[in-house]
Formats: structure tokens, C-alpha cells, sequence
């Protein structure tokens, strides 16, 4: 991984790797910084009275620690285990893990540049780290507002290969609702109506599936559920209106979540 640059400050979460276990304390290489190493006393490693470290860490395991303490001078680092709640542990791994993830994205970067992966790294992966705090940050905010690569101060051809790259790989976040509506007409060209209505409904967002007369069924496709909720509203009362219009008869519920 890019590493991060100085030490970590207390509180922070860090991901380590065990390297050496003694009688009363554990030594980690912090995996995230340029050879940095901490120490978890045993009072740390876990409540209550331990009578043997390697009955909770072994060497080479990947570990969530939280930094207690930090001497600056010294580049000494105390760290806790026992303090780190297991929604924080599984937060900070998914996070670390995405990072892994968005380091592979820089690496499609330099195969299309044709530069080595470190220099890409170097270039373009230190300047979204001290911009947006991570590399994985910096690529999401960027898939969000491709404005903001200005930053970064890249040259030109970077730009273009990097935003290319996180159109390719990077997929926004989407939810999908769905409603059924039930829709009918007596009039001789009841058929166009029905079809002139549930056509006018129809947008890159929504769809609408025939099941059986008189149903059919609302999938609306969104960036979160409260987009995709308000756009229901809409359409429920943009299919009141048109049924009124039209003289039709019908109604539209919403499905319930599974």
C-alpha cells in the first residue's frame, strides 16, 4: 500500500501486523505508515486477566489496534486492542480493504500510461491521500464531482486516463423500489389510454412491467431511498392526474420491503 506519511495521532485506528509477542507486551508493524512500529502492553490486549498473549494474537495476524499514545520524538507508539469495539474493527478492515481496492484502480492507471505502479503511486496516489485523506476517498469524491481532479494538478494525459479508469470501475451506489399499479379503462380505445399513460411514466430511472391485466409493475432505480421514495410520489401523483384525464380507473401501492 501508499504509505501515509508521519505518525498517527492518538485515537486513531490503525490496522497492524503482529511481529513479535513477548511475556507482558506485543510488538506490530503499523501497516498504513512507513516503517512504523507499536507496542500493546498486555493490559491492553484484553479485559480481564490474561494468562497467555497467544491465546488472543499470533505473529503475522492483522489486527484493529487504537493509538493511546504517541511520542514524537522517539517515534514511540502505544496501542490498545481491548479498546477497539467490534462495529469499529469491521469498519476500519472494510475501509483498509477498500483502499487495496482503490490502490488496484492506480494500477490500470499506470498500465494505460505504460508507467511502473510505484510512479503512478508517487504521482497521482500521494496527492489524493494529502487532498481527500485516502486514496479511496479521493477516487469516490471524483466519481462524484470530476471537477475537483483540478486539485490535484495532474497533467493533462493523468487526468484523462484517471477519470476514464473510475468511470470503468467505480459504479455509483444504487436502490431499487418497485410499486404496482393497478390501471383499467372501459372506453372502446381503453388500450391506448392504458398505454399512453403508463408510457408517460417511463424515464432512465423508472420502469414499468406488464404482469397481468389490469397490473403492472413500477421499478424506480435511485442514488438512495429517499430519492427513490419522492420520485414514488411523484409518479403515484402524476398517475392520478393523467387517470383523471383520461377517464380511466386505477391506483398505484407501494410494494413492501423485503
Amino acid at each position: 500500500m501508499q504509505k501515509k506519511q508521519g505518525l498517527p495521532e492518538t485515537n486513531d485506528l490503525v490496522i497492524c501486523t503482529v511481529k513479535k509477542i513477548l511475556f507482558h507486551s506485543v510488538f506490530v508493524d503499523l501497516d498504513e505508515y512507513q516503517n512504523i512500529e507499536g507496542m500493546i502492553h498486555i493490559s491492553e490486549i484484553s479485559p480481564g486477566r490474561i494468562r497467555n498473549i497467544r491465546d488472543f494474537v499470533r505473529e503475522g495476524k492483522k489486527i484493529v489496534c487504537k493509538v493511546l499514545k504517541v511520542n514524537t520524538e522517539r517515534g514511540h507508539i502505544d496501542l490498545s486492542l481491548r479498546r477497539v469495539g467490534r462495529s469499529e474493527s469491521i469498519n476500519k478492515t472494510y475501509e483498509y480493504k477498500q483502499e487495496i481496492k482503490a490502490e488496484k484502480l492506480l494500477d490500470s492507471v499506470a498500465k494505460k500510461l505504460k508507467k511502473e505502479n510505484s510512479v503512478i503511486l508517487n504521482e497521482i496516489g500521494s496527492k489524493l491521500i494529502k487532498e481527500f485523506g485516502s486514496i479511496n476517498k479521493g477516487l469516490s469524491e471524483l466519481s462524484e464531482d470530476n471537477s475537483k481532479i483540478k486539485t490535484l494538478a495532474l497533467p493533462k494525459i493523468y487526468e484523462s486516463t484517471l477519470l476514464e479508469s473510475i468511470k470503468e470501475k467505480i459504479k455509483k451506489p444504487e436502490v431499487n423500489i418497485s410499486a404496482t399499479i393497478e390501471l383499467s379503462s372501459t372506453a372502446p380505445n381503453g388500450i391506448i389510454k392504458i398505454k399512453k399513460i403508463l408510457g408517460s411514466l417511463i424515464d432512465e430511472t423508472t420502469k414499468v412491467n406488464y404482469i397481468s391485466a389490469p397490473k403492472y409493475k413500477v421499478l424506480i432505480t435511485a442514488e438512495d431511498y429517499k430519492i427513490a421514495e419522492n420520485k414514488l410520489i411523484n409518479i403515484k401523483e402524476k398517475l392520478e392526474k393523467l387517470i383523471h384525464e383520461e377517464g380511466c380507473s386505477g391506483d398505484l401501492v407501494r410494494d413492501k420491503k423485503k
